[in-house]
């Protein structure tokens, strides 16, 4: 069955046969081999029952990275062509159409056409599909999601969170981070899923649902309860040479590889296991404990639902999707990371500070990622990694289970498919026609092709000839079971990049490189890929990553010197807060404290990884810049008075991310301390509080007094910032 594109008005529930639910669920940086039916050794019996009740999926491939993969599988489009060229953070304006970080309103997504097809829409967990500067409680909220189709919402904006101290948003609301000691954000997830469905069920059982389910797992930080790291305890001291060895073996054993696939050589600067220190060991396998164990909780969280599912009454007619949004990352570096920040500040932490912190592992004082030896593990067989067009990258697991129609349970499907066949396979089971307008809008015709055809034999031909790959310059093209790849080195002429050919129906891990045996097929295949990049608004090329955050910010709601801030406010993003990095600024706060007790935090941005905050406390002024753990601590050298006054900190910059801090109380200079290095790029990955800190505490000074809202009065909290 084709998918259609109607003129005509849209469909409403009683006008169909098929009123199926529809769930997906998906998992953020899972590599290849990462589930136990994919081959890994870390248990996930739920997902793997859903393998044996429906399909595995051995040639799927997304886009190598979160937000364009995000954005395709919810539109079936491809993602420049929709204006995800890049993550949701980077928004280059109007003239460069492909890169708005947002959907535009002309691919309607999933949500939007089957709720005016008289389903109820829910999405919980990361969203990621709206421009971070767009992340405040001000909005604009077009582009949350409940301006993309959802009637409901729980989760949060940005790529990542904190498991324990979530930036969590419900519908169009911010929302306090829970304070208890044993919550976890997947379990929140899950059981707000679960509330979802309850409401759903018990007001409006005859609706049929769509659920969109993403969790923050196995995104960074890796963090869950000691009690799941424990389980996976010495499985690691073997190295990632030898676990990755036994997934390949395994995976030959399981059939989700051909027999004759090669294990594609360690990737540059992947050190052999036996190669590596003690000290280095210990941390490394850490790293990889922890990852197992909040696979194995990820799991266990899929079970919860799954089992609702079934005590509903609703498992037999559900079509659950479940995939991962890319390979397995390589953003831990070599050595792994225990602050998420670091990567987006190109540092990278040492083995002796990682190895005294490594009980924090985990926990909710470690941001951990782990190092690319062990995500070479999770994309086992292929090379390289998240961002890259390799397989490593774009080749990741897919799991389709629909007890009442998919027949041959348990089979493998070979198929070469894409993100942007999901949402046209939902479409032609639920025999839906694509509407040719939207909201008034012209809509981009879909480029994706159904799936169904797998769901009563497995090994249906392929539907489609040709898929183009493109992310920070690294590009790839499949075509009719071959495949061009180049890796792009950052600021080097494109035409300069060396192509290379694999024939991938023969050679399913891209061990062989064809390049010079064919040279014909490479210029075919490379013409191919200008082609289709013409097409779907590919061009121009752009190599540039972090420091497009500052080009996207000239239209952001924080381009500007000036911030007042009000007590009350709403927690912002970090991409909305005022952009302090590498310049003069000034904080300045008025206050009023009536009782000699009066304390607490005036304004906060970040958490325990990185950020700075400006408190009083014990009756002095105090400010705390937290450099990825290193703290620079300044207090008053006078009271702060009783009654109105107003407290001040200056940063003067006097070299690259460099200068003096001062405080000032009234006007009068309390104290200043040598700040010999700052954060260049991103303050942290949380956002800024005024008058408390309100996700994990940026300073252990007051770690213990919950949020540490201010007793006093704020007045107002003003953010003048300098050109320098």
């Amino acid at each position: 069955m084709s998918i259609n594109q109607s003129k005509g008005a849209s469909q409403t529930f009683s006008d169909k046969e098929n009123k199926s639910n529809i769930v997906y669920i998906v998992l953020d940086d899972v590599g290849f081999s990462d589930f136990g039916c994919f081959g890994s050794e870390i248990e996930t019996p739920y997902i793997d029952s859903l393998s044996t009740q429906g399909l595995r999926y051995n040639n799927f491939n997304v886009t190598p990275l979160c937000s364009p993969t995000r954005a395709s599988l919810l539109t079936g489009r491809n993602h420049h062509s929709i204006g995800m060229g890049h993550l949701s953070a980077i928004d280059l304006g109007p003239d460069h159409p492909n890169k708005r970080g947002r959907i535009t309103p002309a691919a309607a997504t999933t949500a939007e056409v089957l709720k005016d097809n008289g389903y109820s829409t829910f999405a919980v967990g990361k969203w990621h599909l709206a421009p971070l500067h767009e992340n405040s409680s001000a909005g604009p909220f077009k582009n949350w999601p409940l301006g993309k189709g959802f009637e409901r919402f729980y989760g949060f904006l940005g790529g990542a969170t904190d498991q324990y101290s979530p930036d969590l948003v419900y519908d169009n609301h911010r929302i306090d981070s829970p304070r208890r000691e044993d919550y976890h954000l997947s379990e929140d997830l899950v059981d707000h899923a679960i509330q979802f469905m309850t409401d759903h069920e018990s007001v409006t059982p005859e609706k049929p649902f769509f659920l969109y389910l993403a969790f923050g797992a196995q995104h960074a930080p890796h963090q869950v309860p000691k009690s799941y790291i424990e389980k996976y305890k010495g499985n690691y001291d073997k190295g990632w040479d030898i676990i990755r060895e036994e997934r390949f073996i395994r995976q030959k054993d399981l059939g989700i590889i051909p027999n004759s696939t090669e294990l594609a050589p360690r990737n540059p600067g992947v050190q052999p296991w036996n190669s590596l220190t003690g000290n280095e060991k210990e941390v490394f396998t850490r790293f990889q404990e922890t990852y197992s164990g909040f696979l194995t909780h990820t799991d266990e969280q899929i079970g919860r639902f799954l089992n609702f599912l079934d005590f509903l009454g609703k498992r037999e007619d559900t079509m659950i999707v479940l995939l991962s949004d890319n390979g397995a990352s390589q953003e831990g570096g070599y050595n792994g990371s225990m602050n998420l920040s670091t990567y987006y500040n190109r540092i990278e932490e040492s083995i002796d500070d990682m190895l005294d912190s490594i009980e924090e592992m985990g926990g909710p004082k470690a941001d951990c990622n782990y190092p690319k030896g062990w995500a070479q593990v999770s994309n086992t067989p292929f090379k390289h990694y998240k961002q890259n067009t390799y397989f490593g990258g774009i080749h990741v697991p897919l799991i389709i289970q629909w007890p009442k129609r998919i027949q041959n349970k348990g089979a493998i499907c070979k198929q070469f498919c894409h993100a942007i066949d999901l949402t046209p396979t939902v479409f032609d089971v639920l025999d839906i026609h694509v509407p040719e307008t939207h909201n008034g809008v012209v809509q981009i015709p879909i480029h994706g092709a159904s799936l169904i055809e797998t769901f009563d034999n497995p090994n249906a031909p392929t539907k489609r000839d040709t898929q183009y790959f493109e992310i920070f310059g690294h590009r790839a093209i499949w075509h009719n079971g071959w495949m061009g790849v180049t890796y792009h080195n950052k600021g080097e002429p494109f035409d300069q990049d060396k192509w290379e050919l694999y024939h991938v129906d023969k050679d399913f891990s891209q061990t062989n490189d064809l390049a010079q045996q064919y040279p014909e097929k490479l210029h075919e295949m490379e013409q191919m890929w200008w082609d289709e990049a013409r097409k779907h608004d590919v061009l121009p090329l752009d190599d540039r990553t972090l420091e497009l955050a500052s080009v996207a910010n000239t239209r952001a709601v924080n381009n500007r010197n000036m911030f007042v801030y009000y007590p009350g406010m709403a927690h912002i993003g970090s991409f909305a807060a005022p952009p302090v990095m590498n310049r003069s600024y000034e904080i300045t706060v008025p206050v009023d404290m009536k009782n000699s007790g009066d304390e607490g935090v005036l304004v906060a941005h970040g958490n325990h990884s990185s950020g700075y905050v400006f408190y009083v406390k014990n009756k002095l002024l105090v400010y705390e810049y937290n450099y990825f753990g290193t703290y620079f601590r300044l207090k008053s050298e006078i009271e702060v008075p009783l009654g109105k006054s107003v407290l001040s900190f200056r940063f003067k910059k006097t070299g690259v991310n460099a200068g003096i801090g001062m405080l000032y109380i009234n006007d009068v200079k309390a104290g200043e301390i040598e700040m010999p290095k700052t954060i260049p790029y991103r303050i942290s990955f949380e956002g800024l509080d005024v008058g408390r800190d309100g996700l994990s505490p940026i300073s252990p000074s007051y770690h213990k007094k919950g949020d540490f809202s201010f007793t006093g009065k704020i007045e107002k909290v003003v953010f003048d910032l300098q050109n320098d």
